[in-house]
């Protein structure tokens, strides 16, 4: 099947700890792309721009879409060298840049350091690029673990970008589209303040991308916002994604859409008060009442199924009352909300009560996560905050704001 682009949304915020924003971004289908820029005095908000400026007059070149961006990350790192040693204010000054070109079913990239590209497939979030950067070289070798790597003191250091050097290697990949992959492009502004795990519970609970790009940006921020933060996302769908079957179109237990409407046609109610039946001797449109005498001697009660008859009543009974407390849990659940934490350690607001019936039945669930991870409220708020109780969906949503804000007092 044929896709295409159905939804977009990308973001950059300054952070909570730097005073100009280095990064920038490509939403122009089908190209996507991040760049996180490097350099004082600006420079790296210049090598970052050119970066993503070498996307403004590409087309459809007719190149293979991996070569046609690794050219452009090549042309874009030459006109980045070249103005870093033709002037002072420029020396030194560098960019990473991660860039997607979708083309038919195929999502192609073309990377260099460490910003990052992900795919979130049914529900799973798998990181497409590698890291090119001291740490992650480390962590590939076997020197250090994946823990060490992710708490590192020189894991900023990065061993390719755009502009340190006259040439550049480029790593490119193609992979294939599936209806539903949603992917995502990002500076590590994001990826240094939380988790994958983080980023793939609030990718699953957004109702849309762009619901998606504010909540990674407001977590990033939440968690201490150290650098600038920028995120890119698009989403696959089919060529005629609007949600009803076409006439042709199979659905759930294979059957066509005409198949469910004959199937309504043939579903008609029957009428429970049919017209009466003349009888024999009557004349043809005359309604007969049957006399007494000629209707159907009732049939003899049978005793021995009175016992029956009486345990079912009690057993009925009993699943009415049953019934009644389970609905009565549920009407319950519908009204109050509590704060609590999902999978992936962010706050979030639950409706429902926190019980669980037997059989593994749930009395509530999630409404959507904060983007705070529960690890950043300081641990004397914590228990408090995270404590189950039952609340007006107004109070819990404010509670959540105000540790949004940091204005939960201790």
């Amino acid at each position: 099947m044929a896709l295409r682009i159905v939804e977009q949304a990308g973001r950059t915020d300054v952070g909570r700890q730097r005073n100009a924003n280095e990064d920038d971004f490509v939403l122009a289908p089908p190209f996507f792309a991040v760049a996180d820029g490097m350099g004082g005095a600006k420079a790296g908000e210049v090598a970052s721009a050119m970066a993503t400026e070498g996307f403004d007059e590409e087309r459809d070149s007719g190149e293979p879409a991996e070569v046609q961006l690794a050219r452009i990350l090549r042309d874009a790192n030459r006109r980045i060298y070249e103005l870093a040693v033709s002037d002072e204010s420029h020396r030194g000054m560098g960019t990473t840049l991660t860039a997607a070109k979708v083309t038919g079913d195929e999502v192609s990239i073309g990377h260099v350091g460490d910003s990052r590209a992900y795919r979130l497939r049914d529900g799973d979030l798998e990181q497409l690029t590698k890291d090119h950067s001291l740490v992650a070289e480390l962590e590939r070798s076997g020197q250090i673990t994946a823990e060490a790597a992710e708490h590192h003191p020189q894991r900023s250091i990065i061993t390719r970008a755009l502009g340190p050097e006259p040439d550049v290697e480029v790593d490119t990949y193609t992979l294939v589209g599936r209806e539903g992959d949603a992917f995502l492009l990002c500076s590590d502004g994001l990826t240094s303040m939380i988790s994958d795990d983080e980023i793939a519970s609030i990718l699953r609970s957004a109702k849309s991308l762009d619901e998606a790009a504010d909540a990674l940006v407001r977590a990033a921020n939440q968690s201490g916002g150290k650098d600038n933060i920028t995120v890119v996302l698009f989403r696959l769908g089919g060529a005629g994604d609007d949600g009803a079957p076409g006439e042709d179109e199979t659905i759930a237990g294979q059957l066509s859409a005409a198949d469910v409407q004959s199937a309504a046609a043939l579903d008609e109610p029957t009428d429970p008060h049919p017209e009466p039946v003349a009888l024999k001797d009557a004349p043809p449109d005359a309604t007969v009442v049957v006399p007494p005498e000629r209707r159907p001697a009732p049939a003899a009660p049978r005793r021995r199924r009175r016992p029956r008859f009486r345990t079912l009543a009690k057993g009925l009974l009993v699943l009415a009352l049953l019934a009644g407390v389970v609905g009565g849990l549920y009407a319950l659940s519908r009204q109050v909300y509590f704060v609590g934490t999902n999978d992936a350690g962010l706050v979030t607001l639950y409706r429902g009560i926190p019980y669980e019936l037997p059989l593994g039945v749930e009395l509530y669930e999630e409404e959507y996560p904060s983007g705070m991870p529960a690890r950043a409220i300081p641990a004397r708020r914590r228990e408090r905050v995270l404590d189950h109780e039952w609340r007006s969906r107004e109070d819990a949503v404010d509670l959540i704001r105000a540790l949004e804000r940091g204005q939960l007092s201790g």
